[in-house]
């Protein structure tokens, strides 16, 4: 069988796309592009695609429905990038390739730490040798209150890790888990709104999530809340989240993600003139750090997505159960 591998990383995942390809017994076709149209032809003559974080429209999709793919598998857990509907008509299925818990949920407490401890402001006067105090002093966990919307495994796991800091710790989620009871307490979202210092977003963008946090919820959050998202940027109205900031509403936010980041993130674009003026503007807050959608990269992950990604081919070619199928 032959996979076409789009956005394959020359740095971190070629050596490893060839090591796994070769003991799974997978041709591949190893392209450091995002898909489009004029890369397309690539793929003609694999049954499978394995992208990233590119949008997959329904032309888009169905011209690789044109050169004969039958599945696509993207190396993130969400797939929000994907259009499934399209897909689905077009006959074409969707996978992902989740990865382990614990690099996102290490990020997200770190995001947590940094905005509470004014870190962004510490590091820039260091930098320039201001050794000064005033406006750097900081807030402890364990006198806090921690929303955790979303508790997937992700979510629990922030929650283990945030529950030795000695803070209380509420939880919010359509599906109730009783590991988290141990030591979170499951209220409405509107109770976190109204009673967390910390809102932190682990919870998957959809139709019913999208811009969740926007201005009406955020009038209702505490004074001077931290707001941390690791999870999607549409979770939050950028626009909202800046007037918060400027209001005083917001007191610090801790962004690995922003909305309309597609064919942004992971490119270099410091010559470029970027059209996401929300971006630039959360960026130059003293008080608001952003990262560029890398809470997941560490080497566990990389081999993880690169290994199940292509395992999953192989289980679609051969007609067995797949466990990484959303679509």
């Amino acid at each position: 069988m032959k996979v076409t591998v789009y956005s394959c990383r020359e740095f971190d995942e070629k050596e490893l796309f060839i090591r796994y390809g070769k003991e799974l017994g997978i041709e591949l076709v190893l392209c450091p592009d995002a898909p489009c149209m004029e890369n397309v032809e690539l793929a003609r003559g694999s049954g499978c695609i394995d992208i990233l974080t590119s949008k997959m429209t329904e032309e888009l999709l169905g011209a690789f429905k044109e050169r004969g793919v039958r599945y696509l598998v993207t190396r993130t857990i969400g797939y929000d990038h994907i259009d499934r509907e399209a897909a689905k008509r077009l006959g074409i299925t969707v996978a992902n390739a989740p990865y382990g818990p614990h690099g996102v949920a290490d990020y997200a407490v770190m995001l947590i730490l940094m905005s509470i401890r004014k870190m962004k402001r510490i590091m820039e006067r260091t930098n320039i040798q201001d050794y000064t105090l005033k406006g750097i002093q900081g807030r402890e966990l364990k006198d806090m209150t921690v929303g955790v919307i979303g508790t997937g495994r992700i979510g629990r796991t922030v929650i283990r890790n945030l529950s030795g800091f000695g803070c209380r710790l509420l939880a919010y989620d359509l599906f109730e888990n009783e590991e988290v009871k141990n030591n979170a307490e499951y209220v409405t979202l509107e109770e976190i709104w109204k009673q967390a210092d910390i809102i932190t977003l682990h919870a998957p963008l959809t139709e019913s999530s999208y811009h969740m946090i926007g201005k009406d919820t955020i009038d209702r959050m505490k004074n001077g809340v931290v707001i941390v998202n690791t999870a999607r940027g549409g979770l939050i109205d950028s626009q909202a989240l800046i007037e918060g900031i400027e209001a005083g509403k917001v007191g610090a936010a801790g962004l690995d993600v922003v909305e309309n980041e597609f064919e942004l993130y992971y490119y270099d674009r410091k010559s470029d003139v970027l059209s996401n003026r929300e971006l630039a503007v959360l960026r130059g807050f003293p008080n608001v750090t952003v990262t560029h959608h890398m809470a997941f990269y560490t080497d566990e992950c990389v081999k993880t997505v690169v290994r199940d990604s292509l395992t999953g081919c192989r289980l679609f070619a051969e007609g067995r159960e797949n466990p990484w199928e959303v679509a």
